[in-house]
């Protein structure tokens, strides 16, 4: 059976989408029910220092009217925090609060849990090949933080 390269394409969306709908099913059972996907890229654009509104829009590829809603819903979960600059007082830093790198913890761990079910199902071995064939074609980082803003340049809407 031949399959296109559109099947090829949807088939590795439909992967990624599993594995994030499994994430965010066993997140709300472990009592995250309120954390999306675009939460995750924020809060690690935010630990990696896009401390500001206008950082995080530019690391996520989203405007900054949407960066400070998807921030305004992280403040109010608790997930981020912000706190003065040490080095400017009339600043604010945005910061991944102790539940936001919780948050951050639990998505990786599920994430091991998963890869390893797909590890079973398939064998160890082949599991171990199809990961070197994937790398040596998407690369060794194929997803950048600003993943987000290539499938619509304004999330505001998907937010919450």
């Amino acid at each position: 059976m031949s399959r296109s390269g559109a099947d090829l394409a949807l088939s590795l969306l439909g992967g990624f989408r599993t594995l994030v709908d499994a994430a965010i099913t066993e997140l709300s059972r472990r009592g995250f029910d309120d954390v999306r996907p675009v939460h995750d890229f924020a809060m690690r654009a935010i630990a990696a220092g896009a401390d500001t509104a206008s950082e995080l829009g530019r690391s996520l590829s989203i405007s900054k009217q949407s960066a400070a809603r998807t921030i305004a819903v992280l403040q109010e979960r608790g997930y981020v925090s912000r706190e003065p600059d040490p080095r400017d007082a009339r600043r604010k830093r945005l910061q991944v609060t102790e539940l936001g790198l919780e948050v951050l913890h639990t998505g990786e761990e599920i994430f091991d849990g998963l890869r390893e079910q797909w590890s079973q199902k398939i064998g160890a071995g082949a599991f171990e090949t199809f990961e070197t064939h994937l790398t040596s074609l998407v690369g060794a980082q194929p997803v950048r933080f600003d993943t987000p803003g290539w499938m619509a340049r304004d999330l505001g809407s998907r937010l919450e």
